[in-house]
C-alpha cells in the first residue's frame, strides 16, 4: 500500500458528468491545489439528463449544472474547467473524443491525469457503473497511452506529451492512496455546490462521503483518504 505524499506540478482530471470528479477525487484535487499544483478539470458530458423529474428542461438543466461545476471548481481551487458538452448517455470512446482529450493533454501537459476506472462495472448487487463513466475512462486511457505521447497520433493536436502517471478512481484494484484528512470539508463543500444532484439531503450525502473517506483512510492508517489504481509511464 502506497500513500502518495508528493504534490504533482500539473494535474488534469477528466470525468463524465458534473459532480463526478468532486465525489470521486475532490479531496485529492483540493489537496494538490492547496499545495500549489495547477489542477484542471475536463467534464465530458453536459449533465442534461441528471434529473428524475420528467418535466425538467434539459437545456435549463445543462446551464444549471455548468454553473454548479464552476462553483465547485472555485471551492476546490482549480485553475480551469473545460466542458465538452456531449449529451448524457452519448459519450463514446471514438476518434473524435480521443482527439479532443489528446489535444487537452498536450495543451496542459499534466504530470498526472485522473479519471474513472473503466474496468469497474458492477458495484455489489445494486449498481452498474454508468456507461458514460466507462466510455470516458477508456477514452482517457487510450488518449494517454499511447496517443498523447506519440507524435504521429493526432499531429494537429500539438507537440506530444508523456504523462507520468494515470490515477483511476472508483476502482476495485486500488494500490495508491491520497491523505485528504485536511481537505474533507473542502470536498464536501464542493459536492454541495451540485444542488441539482444533492437535492434536499445535502447532510445525508455529506455523511455518506465522510464515512466512505474514513473507511478508505483506515486502510492506510490516516483519518480520511481517497484511493486510486495507478499506472506509471515514466
Amino acid at each position: 500500500m502506497t500513500l502518495l505524499a508528493e504534490t504533482p506540478s500539473r494535474v488534469l482530471a477528466v470525468y463524465a458528468h458534473p459532480d463526478d470528479p468532486e465525489v470521486s477525487c475532490g479531496g485529492a484535487l483540493a489537496r494538490w491545489a492547496a499545495r500549489g499544483a495547477e489542477v484542471r478539470l475536463v467534464v465530458v458530458n453536459a449533465g442534461d439528463k441528471g434529473s428524475h423529474d420528467p418535466d425538467t428542461d434539459p437545456r435549463e438543466l445543462t446551464e444549471r449544472r455548468a454553473a454548479e461545476v464552476a462553483a465547485a471548481a472555485e471551492v476546490l481551487g482549480l485553475a480551469g474547467v473545460e466542458m465538452l458538452g456531449i449529451p448524457d448517455g452519448e459519450a463514446t470512446n471514438d476518434t473524435e473524443l480521443r482527439a479532443r482529450l489528446v489535444a487537452l493533454v498536450r495543451a496542459h501537459r499534466p504530470d498526472v491525469v485522473v479519471a474513472p476506472d473503466p474496468t469497474a462495472v458492477f458495484f455489489g448487487d445494486s449498481y452498474v457503473n454508468h456507461r458514460d463513466h466507462r466510455e470516458v475512462g477508456w477514452a482517457v486511457v487510450d488518449a494517454v497511452a499511447p496517443a498523447a505521447a506519440s507524435p504521429l497520433y493526432f499531429p494537429e493536436a500539438g507537440p506530444a506529451h508523456q504523462v507520468d502517471a494515470l490515477l483511476l478512481s472508483g476502482t476495485f484494484q486500488a494500490d495508491v492512496w491520497v491523505d485528504v484528512s485536511d481537505v474533507v470539508d473542502v470536498k464536501l463543500a464542493a459536492v454541495a455546490c451540485h444542488e441539482s444532484r444533492v437535492g434536499d439531503a445535502p447532510e445525508l450525502v455529506a455523511e455518506l462521503l465522510r464515512r466512505r473517506m474514513a473507511e478508505t483512510g483506515a486502510e492506510v492508517g490516516v483519518a480520511h483518504a481517497e484511493s486510486f489504481r495507478r499506472l506509471r509511464f515514466t
